[in-house]
């Protein structure tokens, strides 16, 4: 704990009492109306509570709203979701990217309904057991679905809380006084209710991070804890929170082969284990961080008539979580009725939409083909 934010809370502690019911009455006005999210007073569904969550990681809400909306119109529940093939989930989910959070979804339906009766654990402790589910996503399926009382820390919740309480330490390390911090904004139950409002607090901040206390340019005129915020008053809210510098992975490099064979083209399923695992792609060699075009090309499928390989201007780039991707682009075209090798398949470039090809792969065809 820094010795300015001690300082901060023994001089306003009437002030800092206050918070939690000033941040709940500023969501109760201001609360973003989300396809998630229930209208003030109902009950949250914990389906589409933790649905939402495991899209969320490390993604948008405006780019998850329509994936969102496509789940929940194909599979309504958990159930139906359980009982739908991975195959089909991955199909559904291409194009959200972070593809281990798609078998993790999809198992973890098959384990609610196999193992719970098809109704989600109501606690932390319980939630945690299920695949894909870790600290935050089970904190705040508790207290938004269930109202327990605890506070998950997002990104949003990671930077309002490090602001208002000015906190030095960067992150990562910072995370365990960041989340007692937070748990401290936790809103009591109103009047008559049953349950805390918990979910409440959470959604507020995450709400707060997301519309004023943003990472640059805050608005913290707006902000109902802003007479509190030890950083507000130094003046230095945007170097909030800490980090430490990020270290890049290394660039790889790789080589991917478009071949069509009229109008189909040449696919074959990752290894559903590892990056990308269970997603469609166009063959290709590894990626490593100096491999040449020759070690590349020894690499390419085995195809009766191609004898040489024709390669695309320009190469293809993607960064991933650890590190950046080049892949230089080899097309062929070859005769009907072609075999395609082992472990391989000829799909319609007409149907491709159906397949699950993750961004990585719809650039690298899109260039192949010369769209």
């Amino acid at each position: 704990m820094s010795s300015s934010s001690a300082i901060g809370r023994r001089k306003r502690p009437e002030i800092a009492s206050a918070r939690p019911a000033l941040l709940l009455a500023w969501y109760d006005r201001h609360r973003r109306k989300l396809p998630w999210r229930p209208l003030s007073g109902e009950r949250a569904d914990p389906y589409r509570v933790w649905l939402s969550e495991i899209m969320l990681q490390q993604t948008g809400v405006k780019t998850v709203g329509p994936y969102f909306e496509k789940f929940v119109a194909r599979w309504p529940d958990v159930d139906a979701l359980g009982r739908a093939s991975l195959d089909d989930v991955l199909r559904m989910w291409a194009g959200l990217g972070y593809y281990s959070r798609a078998r993790n979804l999809h198992a973890c339906a098959v384990a609610v309904r196999r193992d719970h009766g098809g109704a989600f654990p109501d606690t932390e402790q319980g939630l945690r057991t299920l695949p894909g589910i870790g600290r935050y996503t089970a904190a705040a399926i508790a207290a938004i679905a269930f109202g327990r009382r605890t506070m998950p820390v997002d990104g949003n919740i990671e930077r309002v809380v490090s602001r208002l309480f000015a906190v030095e330490e960067p992150l990562p390390q910072a995370k365990p006084l960041i989340q007692q911090f937070a748990s401290t904004l936790l809103g009591a139950s109103r009047a008559g209710d049953v349950e805390s409002r918990a979910g409440d607090s959470a959604q507020a901040l995450m709400d707060l991070g997301s519309s004023i206390c943003t990472p640059k340019k805050p608005a913290c005129v707006l902000c109902p804890l802003n007479e509190d915020c030890l950083a507000r008053a130094r003046g230095d809210q945007e170097t909030f929170p800490r980090k430490l510098a990020k270290k890049t992975g290394a660039l790889r490099r790789g080589a991917a082969f478009v071949v069509t064979r009229g109008e189909e083209l040449l696919v074959r399923t990752r290894s559903e284990k590892g990056l990308l695992g269970g997603m469609t792609e166009v063959p290709g060699s590894d990626w490593r961080t100096a491999l040449h075009d020759k070690a590349a090309l020894k690499q390419a499928p085995a195809l009766k008539g191609v004898t040489r390989w024709h390669r695309k201007t320009g190469v293809v780039t993607h960064v991933f979580t650890h590190f950046p991707l080049e892949l230089v682009v080899y097309t062929a075209s070859i005769a009907a009725r072609t075999r395609a090798p082992e472990g391989m398949r000829w799909v319609p470039i007409a149907t491709l939409g159906g397949e699950a090809l993750p961004n990585l792969m719809r650039k690298v065809i899109a260039h192949g083909l010369g769209k």
